[in-house]
């Protein structure tokens, strides 16, 4: 076995046997602390690592933040993200790269080569999975680099959220290829619309020492460890913040069949900007 697989394979193996949800609540307790010396560390140490480009941010200066979380999830200036305001144009969620995009076949939803999930057991509710089955999908993922807020795809009234308890794994490459079903087995917050084109869903995804999810309409989540289903009548725009990670993760856009079409020039590995046409409705 190659050192590459060598690696490959500690790297999932110390993924299962970490304490996932205590290490992640660790990571929170740090990341909210606004002690100067602290934060201060935590965001100098964490812009060199990463390379963060703080002057497309409101706020360029990165020691006036007042905690990691709040350097974490800063907002853009205005004019960075403009939003494609073409009615018939789905828009990017995020800042990030795709994962993989496409339509779900029979329910089922493609996440890496030999690896796939459905959408009942993503949206975790068989009834409100339903209108997905033979919809659309496209996954994106926010690296640590990336501008941590997420968006409106498209026009619509929130209806309900649903937050499902589960696992943290890491949301990279590797663990694409290798956890079984991993976006539907990590913690996530389902969001649900009626939009012009029927009903849309946008998944945020938990993952490793992710410490939190947030939405417009729920606040910071508080897992529970089980089902929580709440009922909304929020209308938002396209391009609207819809919520935000507080370190990396997974957002996953959901259409029923025959609503949209995703751009050709998108496959996995196609870097995406917040705001930009990413397909068109039919």
């Amino acid at each position: 076995m190659s050192l590459a697989s060598l690696k490959k394979k500690a790297f999932l193996q110390i993924q299962r046997v970490v304490p996932q949800h205590q290490l992640s609540r660790v990571v929170g307790k740090v990341a909210a602390s606004e002690h100067p010396v602290v934060k201060n560390f935590a965001i100098q140490a964490f812009k060199a690592k990463y390379g963060i480009d703080l002057s497309i941010a409101e706020q360029t200066n990165a020691l006036k933040y007042k905690s990691f979380n709040e350097f974490f999830t800063r907002s853009l200036k205005s004019d960075i993200r403009p939003i494609d305001q073409d009615a018939a144009h789905v828009v990017s969620p995020a800042d990030g790269v795709v994962s993989q995009i496409g339509d779900i076949v029979d329910g089922d939803i493609f996440q890496a080569k030999g690896q796939k999930f459905t959408a009942e057991q993503l949206v975790g509710d068989p009834q409100l999975a339903a209108p997905f089955k033979q919809g659309a999908f496209a996954t994106i993922y926010l690296s640590p680099k990336d501008y941590h807020r997420v968006h409106m795809p498209l026009a619509g009234t929130l209806t309900e959220t649903l937050y499902v308890p589960g696992e943290l794994f890491s949301v990279n490459q590797v663990t694409a290829e290798n956890v079984t079903g991993l976006f539907a087995r990590n913690e996530r917050m389902v969001c649900l619309f009626d939009t012009d084109v029927g009903r849309m869903a946008v998944v945020l995804v938990g993952a490793m020492i992710v410490a939190g999810i947030e939405t417009v309409a729920t606040g910071k989540v508080k897992p529970t460890g089980r089902l929580e289903l709440e009922k909304h009548e929020l209308a938002l725009n396209k391009g609207d913040e819809l919520g935000r990670f507080y370190l990396g993760s997974t957002a996953i856009v959901l259409f029923e069949d025959q609503k949209v079409s995703w751009d050709a020039a998108f496959s996995a590995g196609s870097a995406v900007v917040m705001g930009k046409k990413l397909g068109q409705v039919l």
